[in-house]
């Protein structure tokens, strides 16, 4: 026969093992809930930093890389605004390449100027010559090949950083004109707090040094960016207002990054020393 005392402590045993059995069950419910949580922010945050990071002012070879074919797959396209812009002029572009970077033709001493007529309005660029000689050379050569006529600007990026990309006679963000020169004027007193403020031109690259070719941004707002791409022009007044008629218009896949709904059309570009 079980006495008193034997039941007592029985009861509280079994009192104990419920309450150990519920708190069990709560931690495991909670360790659950907490990866889920978990879970779900690892995918916010690895997204928000693949859309930041992914091909931000590269020109690379590889398409896989190039922005305005990467659409994020939970992004809607954005209504699309009318083109500002008018029909481009008649033409086509050339398909040109050199092995290697042209010989020094400019007076590196002289200022000169270049002008982008497109298709949205004339864009004014004041070249930074004895800053940037080899880049500024090298517009030049090119512009005198007519390689930059008739050429797409190919990305328009409206959200974290704010530019124009153009340069790449294939419209794709892969192309360029055969050879590379070195980077320049990355300590310009401009580009001050990882900062590229508005109206500035600079040179696109593959992320590592001394890759740039043709490609080329042009900054309309200011940029948070590292100093990595040569910054080589300065953007007129007129151009500026260009620019911000084009990032009005928006980009085709709504996520911030992709190709311009306005058809930006370089009809013709022209180097000048003035």
């Amino acid at each position: 026969m079980v006495s008193q005392e034997q039941r007592r402590r029985q009861l509280a045993r079994e009192k104990f093992l419920r309450q150990q059995q519920r708190r069990t069950s709560a931690r495991r419910k909670a360790r659950m809930r907490n990866s889920v949580i978990a879970s779900v922010l690892g995918v916010v945050v690895i997204g928000s930093v693949a859309l930041y990071t992914t091909g931000v002012l590269k020109n690379d070879d590889d398409k896989k890389t190039n922005a305005s074919a990467d659409v994020t797959p939970s992004a809607t396209p954005s209504k699309k605004a009318p083109d500002p812009c008018a029909k481009p002029a008649q033409g086509s572009v050339k398909k040109l390449s050199w092995k290697k970077e042209p010989a020094m033709s400019i007076d590196t001493s002289a200022k000169y100027t270049m002008k982008l007529a497109t298709t949205c309005g004339d864009i004014g660029v004041a070249l930074k010559t004895s800053a940037a000689p080899h880049t500024v050379n090298s517009f030049n050569f090119l512009a005198g090949k007519g390689y930059f006529d008739h050429t797409k600007c190919h990305r328009l990026t409206t959200n974290g950083i704010y530019v124009l990309q153009c340069g790449d006679p294939t419209g794709l963000g892969s192309g360029g004109p055969g050879y590379t020169i070195p980077d320049e004027n990355l300590k310009d007193k401009s580009l001050k707090g990882n900062k590229y403020p508005a109206g500035t031109v600079a040179m696109a690259n593959t992320g590592q040094k001394h890759t740039g070719g043709s490609q080329f941004f042009l900054v309309y707002k200011d940029s948070p960016l590292p100093p990595s791409y040569t910054p080589f022009g300065t953007i007129d007044a007129a151009g500026l207002k260009v620019l911000d008629k084009i990032a009005a218009a928006g980009e085709n896949t709504g996520a911030g990054d992709g190709a311009p709904n306005a058809t930006v059309v370089i009809n013709r570009a022209t180097v000048a020393k003035s």
